[in-house]
């Protein structure tokens, strides 16, 4: 059993990434329902939150299905990272989770996200003073370093335990690597086995297939794994990964009647929640991957992520079960 705090988890648990306008609660509650053990929302800026900017406070909506559900922050002031932690208490979260990680250049040029894997000793005081505001487990999200030159992962994960994490995620590349290359597990797996390590340490990067994660679990002896690009129009992959631990055999592919109808109700939550507008263009970025590998797809995608109508796209959903019924996914 791994445990965040008093959180208990499964032996193992999957948990979905937090993903800027990706892991919003429609996508949480279906990654949620396909066997996400943990969901995180989208990252939120500590600073909007103050500012009480509306995109920031929205994303602080959870519901009780997605429970355990964590709020993701990031920041680079003491005093506005402190101030933060009361407004998202006001939510409810189980878990709060600090965002050490980001590469993106306007986060990282204010000093928030990856951009304080330059200052370890500012990552250490920031995480130890937010434990101290704060009744709920707090974790932490990270990468292995800023560069290859100034990889210390193995003692940045231990003095974040020293000071209160209860558990870490950490992206198996540093900051000047962004997504390219491939993502190195070895020193995550060097985090885990430090013997001095008792909080769970999640590996995450390039989990793509379920063997992937097998391997993180029984190569690397990760406490579990963090999934992100992979679940992107794809929930039902923590369920394909757990069959594959349970069976040893691939889960067969998801009918095309399934995907349409995660599709549309994906569709209609996003707008329930968000409204019209910003729920159909929100939305677009999963129907590639919902329908990834039918041939001769392109206009119906195109209807689907051009049209600002909901009523079209919900069209084009009903179109592609008429057109390719009998598609088999493979």
């Amino acid at each position: 059993m791994v445990k965040i705090g008093d959180i208990q988890l499964p032996d193992f648990p999957l948990l979905l990434a937090p993903m800027e306008d990706v892991s919003d609660p429609p996508f949480r509650a279906l990654c949620k329902e396909h066997g996400a053990d943990v969901v995180y929302t989208e990252f939120i800026s500590s600073e909007g939150l103050i500012r009480d900017a509306a995109k920031s406070i929205m994303k602080l909506d959870i519901y009780e299905k997605e429970r355990p559900v964590g709020i993701q922050i990031f920041g680079a002031n003491l005093e506005s990272m402190l101030q933060t932690i009361d407004i998202v208490e006001k939510s409810n979260p189980d878990i709060i989770d600090i965002n050490f990680g980001c590469p993106v250049k306007k986060v990282v040029s204010k000093g928030a996200g990856a951009g304080i894997l330059k200052d370890v000793c500012l990552m250490e005081q920031l995480t130890a003073e937010m434990v101290k505001r704060t009744n709920l487990p707090v974790t932490v999200k990270t990468r292995l370093g800023w560069d290859h030159d100034s990889i210390r992962i193995v003692e940045v994960a231990e003095r974040l335990q020293d000071v209160g994490c209860k558990a870490i995620s950490i992206h198996g590349r540093t900051r000047a690597q962004m997504y390219k290359g491939n993502a190195d597990w070895g020193p995550i797996a060097e985090v885990k086995n430090n013997p001095r390590m008792h909080i769970p340490v999640f590996g995450n990067g390039d989990v793509d297939t379920p063997e992937k994660a097998m391997e993180m679990r029984d190569v690397y002896g990760l406490d579990g794994c963090m999934i992100g690009r992979a679940s992107i129009g794809n929930p039902w992959f923590f369920k394909q990964v757990k069959h594959f631990f349970n069976t040893g055999e691939h889960l067969a592919p998801t009918s095309l009647e399934e995907r349409v109808d995660a599709a549309r109700r994906h569709l209609q939550m996003a707008i329930d929640w968000k409204g019209e507008k910003l729920g159909v263009f929100e939305t677009r970025r999963h129907y590639t991957n919902y329908f990834k590998g039918i041939p001769n797809f392109k206009e119906y995608r195109s209807k689907m992520v051009t049209s600002d109508d909901s009523g079209d796209v919900f069209a084009a959903f009903d179109e592609v079960l008429e057109v390719f019924s009998g598609y088999e996914f493979v």
